[in-house]
């Protein structure tokens, strides 16, 4: 429960609001201890752009992280948040993953309703393996607002501002951009900064990188079903519905590439790919008496998209450093970013992460130097 007394909230401002940004605002803010401030330079509101990678994210829970068991808690932890979200912003359905190579296994998926492997009738194309299970989409849009709105609702307070580096906040909060003439100090900072961590002053992380994703959204409320195909060179071919009808098709993987809006040409190669994945897609009076072709998908598309992600070396850094500032003393900055295509797989799971190192950093006190935590500090 809130303190009854609202100075004596802890103040904490999360930098980034994508889905990592809101998520972890929102979680902090349930806590009830803390006055959550976010600052960000783009919102869900805003038109859809590359410098605003969550808007174009498939959203879909499908996790492949078979080795990284972390990765598998964050994602586990977040589809059990995820089924009882609102029914507006999420679809339950059925999808189907098909692979190339032949893997052991799929147990890191085992948790999901109705897991079962597929015979090998089953399967299309190349694949080798496949398997099945029930899961849930996100309409991105919807979400992301959903979870702006219900911060808002909360008294969670939002400020616009493109930061240089983070000091510019750890000072004086968010008065340089607001104009306050009173300030209250900050407690700590959450850094969501997605793909911005790699040029923001005072994190600067080198180990972050783009991974460009390019998709197509094609208006086909017939199809109720998710498939994939995961190719041996690392090619992913997808179809992800959506609880108003959509389906988001892709899809690309492209490390180092900024560029920053669609290209014509790989457009082309998805539809071809997601036609064959799924011929269904064509609408259902283009498919009585014959096979469905490319041409039958223009009509339908509704825009094509592109973003990028937020990868990083080394996964995503979860982890406590302490700031020295000017008549203040030491200030704790939590990380949380680098969730690379995984940010709404992940994105509660890792919000109870930085709550966990939030209030043990507060319950531990400053190390004795403002060096950045050690591994012992790191989630």
């Amino acid at each position: 429960m809130a303190q009854p007394n609202g100075d004596k909230l802890k103040e904490i401002i999360v930098i980034g609001a994508g889905v990592i940004g809101l998520t972890t605002a929102l979680k902090i803010q349930a806590q009830g201890a803390y006055r959550v401030t976010i600052v960000s330079e783009t919102f869900p509101t805003d038109p859809k752009s590359s410098k605003y990678t969550s808007h174009w994210a498939g959203a879909q829970h499908v996790s492949d992280t078979c080795k990284d068991q972390r990765q598998q808690k964050l994602d586990r932890d977040t589809f059990d948040n995820q089924v009882v979200q609102p029914k507006g912003c999420f679809l339950r359905h059925t999808h189907i993953e098909y692979h190339e190579e032949n893997l052991a296994n799929a147990e890191w998926l085992h948790y999901t309703p109705d897991f079962k492997y597929l015979e090998i009738n089953e399967l299309r194309g190349p694949a080798k393996m496949g398997f099945s299970f029930s899961t849930v989409s996100m309409n991105t849009p919807v979400y992301l607002n959903w979870l702006l709105s219900s911060f808002l609702a909360k008294n969670g307070i939002i400020v616009r501002a493109s930061l240089q580096h983070i000091s510019q906040l750890l000072e004086r909060g968010t008065s340089p951009f607001t104009g306050a003439q009173l300030h209250r100090d900050v407690d700590a900072l959450v850094v969501c900064a997605g793909i911005g961590a790699r040029t923001l002053g005072g994190v600067e992380d080198k180990d972050v990188f783009p991974i460009r994703g390019q998709t197509v959204l094609l208006r086909a409320p017939w199809v109720k079903f998710g498939r994939a195909l995961n190719e041996a060179n690392g090619t992913r071919t997808y179809t992800i519905p959506r609880s108003n009808g959509d389906v988001l098709c892709g899809g690309t993987r492209e490390s180092n590439d900024w560029y920053p809006v669609t290209r014509p040409e790989t457009t082309e190669d998805i539809l071809v790919r997601i036609l064959q994945l799924a011929p269904e897609l064509a609408p259902p009076q283009t498919r009585i008496d014959r096979d469905p072709t490319v041409e039958d998908l223009r009509p339908i598309i509704i825009e094509t998209g592109c973003g990028l992600r937020p990868g990083r070396k080394g996964g995503i850094r979860l982890e406590v450093e302490w700031l020295d500032v000017p008549t203040r003393g030491k200030v704790p900055v939590v990380h949380n970013y680098g969730h690379a295509g995984y940010g709404f797989l992940s994105s509660w799971g890792s919000a109870d992460m930085v709550l966990d190192l939030l209030e043990s950093a507060f319950k531990a006190g400053a190390p004795a130097d403002a060096t950045p935590a050690s591994g012992a500090n790191c989630i």
